[in-house]
């Protein structure tokens, strides 16, 4: 099969991204810009100014394949499929104003990412975990404690290994950190949290800066760092601050013959800045960056192309539509939420009621078993009254049959006498006991019907809760009626002219007004989101200072605590070693 490939004159190709791989067949005889362009149609990306394809020569260099000459005249390696790195060449100077699509910003954070954790690209800790807690959310969404249980980063690379040893903090003690600054970035979408990861990363000092080895004329070893700003000089020992800086503003021309790189300046009374590298290899390397940035840094400062314009219309446009989204969303969301906040209090009531009418069950349930028992009590207290009184009136009548038999003698008068007295005597306790029992009977009555009266009053109150609880209100209803944008409407009236401008109406009048608000509203936020932001790295840096392990401190770290220490950072840096003439730079750079 490669057999009849090569016959056909196809060359193999796999290129990989940050996130994916791709096979072509390309011609024998195809440029370098060729399969750029092939690539970047591919992955739908328009910004390919910031991109290159990478790869490693027969000699094993690091380089870039050249747009203008044939893929096989470029000292290939011996492989089948020839393998390229798709990568980051040139980068912007501000993130956040310059990428405009979501695939470039994507591969930009997943380039810089892989740099830090790499340690290519130098991170304090405390600045890591903080990036760590975007990556988190741009992969995972907004935090979740139901989903997100103790445990659910064990298999995610977040941290330096580097930070990792340098600190006596178990796996468990770096999630939790690490989840303490997820929680807070909930509601930001991917696109969000990955350019506040990126505006984070491009203020470490080795951000964006390919480093080379050289040597002046006194033959120091030097580093040449070269960004998107102009080319940097830094000690051998110390690749975070730079000694000196030549902007692209001010320099003119570049050029070398073979270990001899010469930088002419635009002040012709300024002498030459040279250098010497390594390898010829490298130095093709070198001149190819430093016209790349060079290129990019008079783009920025010119008027945008009208495809520019385009895309940055376009980016609004999307922009806009994805903000009107989430306005959308969150709206929903928060509705919902009120809806279950409604849902659960009506539950709620709903069981305070059936509570309530279950104890009124059982106070009837009792009131009947006592108004039942009153009634027994009085049917029986009747029943002896009655007893009593049948046995009074039997009483009486041995009393009248006595007295008759008494006439008959004295003797028996006086013997019936007695008997008539122990008669009465019984007749009247039995009297005292039947009016007792009558008495009793005439209570157990009275209770009966207070008995029953609590018993109608129950059976009211029962009926009355039957009726709240039927007419509470009904349960919440999403409303039918969807949030809708129309983007019909949208227009792009452009001039190809140099001098015209691009508009685009995304939105109303009223809309507008209010997505002007609330961008001043995020500028507000951001402020003081950043204050918060500084403060919570300071208590994190001093929170984990205790479990530092100082013999694993690395160059880098002892290095940025001194600039720390200091009050330098990247940007004071660059602003003092820009001072000055470039005649007195030079002199420096030579001097070193």
């Amino acid at each position: 099969m490669s057999l009849m490939r090569k016959s056909l004159k196809v060359l193999d190709v796999r290129v990989i991204t940050s996130d994916a791989e791709l096979e072509f067949g390309v011609e024998w005889k195809a440029t370098g810009k060729q399969l750029f362009e092939l690539v970047c149609r591919t992955i739908g990306l328009r910004e390919t100014w910031y991109f290159g394809l990478k790869y490693r020569d027969k000699k094993n260099h690091n380089v870039w394949l050249r747009p203008e000459k044939k893929i096989v005249e470029q000292d290939l390696p011996k492989t089948n499929p020839v393998m390229f790195h798709l990568m980051v060449m040139y980068f912007p100077e501000e993130v956040h104003e310059e990428l405009i699509q979501e695939i470039t910003q994507h591969l930009f954070f997943l380039q810089v990412k892989q740099q830090i954790l790499n340690q290519e690209i130098y991170c304090p800790p405390e600045a890591s975990v903080l990036l760590a807690s975007y990556a988190v959310q741009a992969k995972f969404g907004d935090y979740d404690p139901e989903v997100h249980v103790p445990g659910f980063l064990s298999d995610e690379e977040l941290l330096p290994k580097k930070v990792i040893d340098q600190y006596q903090m178990t796996p468990d003690m770096w999630e939790e950190r690490i989840s303490a600054w997820y929680e807070e970035h909930r509601g930001m979408s991917r696109d969000e949290a990955e350019m506040e990861y990126l505006k984070i990363a491009q203020d470490l000092e080795m951000y964006g800066v390919n480093y080379f080895e050289i040597k002046n004329k006194k033959n120091t070893d030097l580093f040449l760092g070269v960004d998107a700003l102009g080319l940097n000089i830094y000690e051998k020992d110390n690749q975070l601050v730079a000694k000196i800086s030549f902007p692209w503003s001010e320099i003119r021309n570049i050029s070398f013959h073979d270990k001899k790189f010469v930088i002419k300046p635009i002040d012709k009374k300024s002498p030459d800045f040279i250098f010497y590298s390594q390898k010829l290899r490298v130095n093709k390397v070198i001149l190819q960056l430093c016209v790349g940035n060079h290129e990019l840094f008079m783009r920025r400062r010119k008027v945008d192309t009208i495809e520019v314009q385009q895309m940055k219309a376009q980016a609004r446009e999307e922009k806009a539509r994805k903000q009107i989204e989430r306005n959308k969303l969150a709206r929903e969301k928060h509705l919902r939420e009120i809806a279950e906040r409604e849902k659960e209090e009506m539950e709620r009531q709903l069981r305070h009621f059936r509570e309530e009418a279950r104890l009124s069950n059982e106070a009837l349930l009792r009131s009947q078993e006592t108004a039942e028992l009153l009634a027994e009590k009085a049917n029986i207290a009747e029943e002896e009254a009655l007893l009593l009184a049948k046995k009074a009136a039997e009483a009486d009548q041995e009393i009248q049959r006595i007295s008759l038999q008494a006439i008959k003698s004295e003797e028996e008068k006086r013997m019936m006498e007695l008997k008539a007295l122990d008669a009465e005597l019984v007749a009247n306790k039995i009297a005292e006991d039947s009016d007792r029992r009558s008495m009793e009977a005439e209570q157990l009555k009275e209770e009966l019907i207070r008995a029953k009266e609590a018993e109608k009053n129950a059976k009211d109150k029962l009926i009355e809760l039957s009726k709240n609880t039927w007419s509470a209100p009904p349960m919440y209803q999403y409303p039918s009626q969807e949030i809708s944008h129309d983007l019909s409407d949208l227009h792009l009236d452009a001039d190809l002219s140099a001098s015209s401008e691009t508009s685009c109406d995304l939105i109303p009048d009223g809309d507008v007004e209010q997505l002007s608000l609330e961008i001043e509203k995020e500028r507000v936020e951001y402020m003081e989101k950043s204050k918060h932001l500084q403060e919570q790295l300071n208590e994190l840096k001093t929170e984990i200072e205790v479990m530092k392990i100082e013999e694993k401190q690395t160059h880098f770290d002892l290095l940025h605590n001194d600039m720390v220490q200091r009050g330098v950072t990247k940007y004071s840096t660059l602003k003092k070693i820009k001072a000055g003439t470039t005649k007195a730079r030079v002199a420096f750079f030579e001097e070193l």
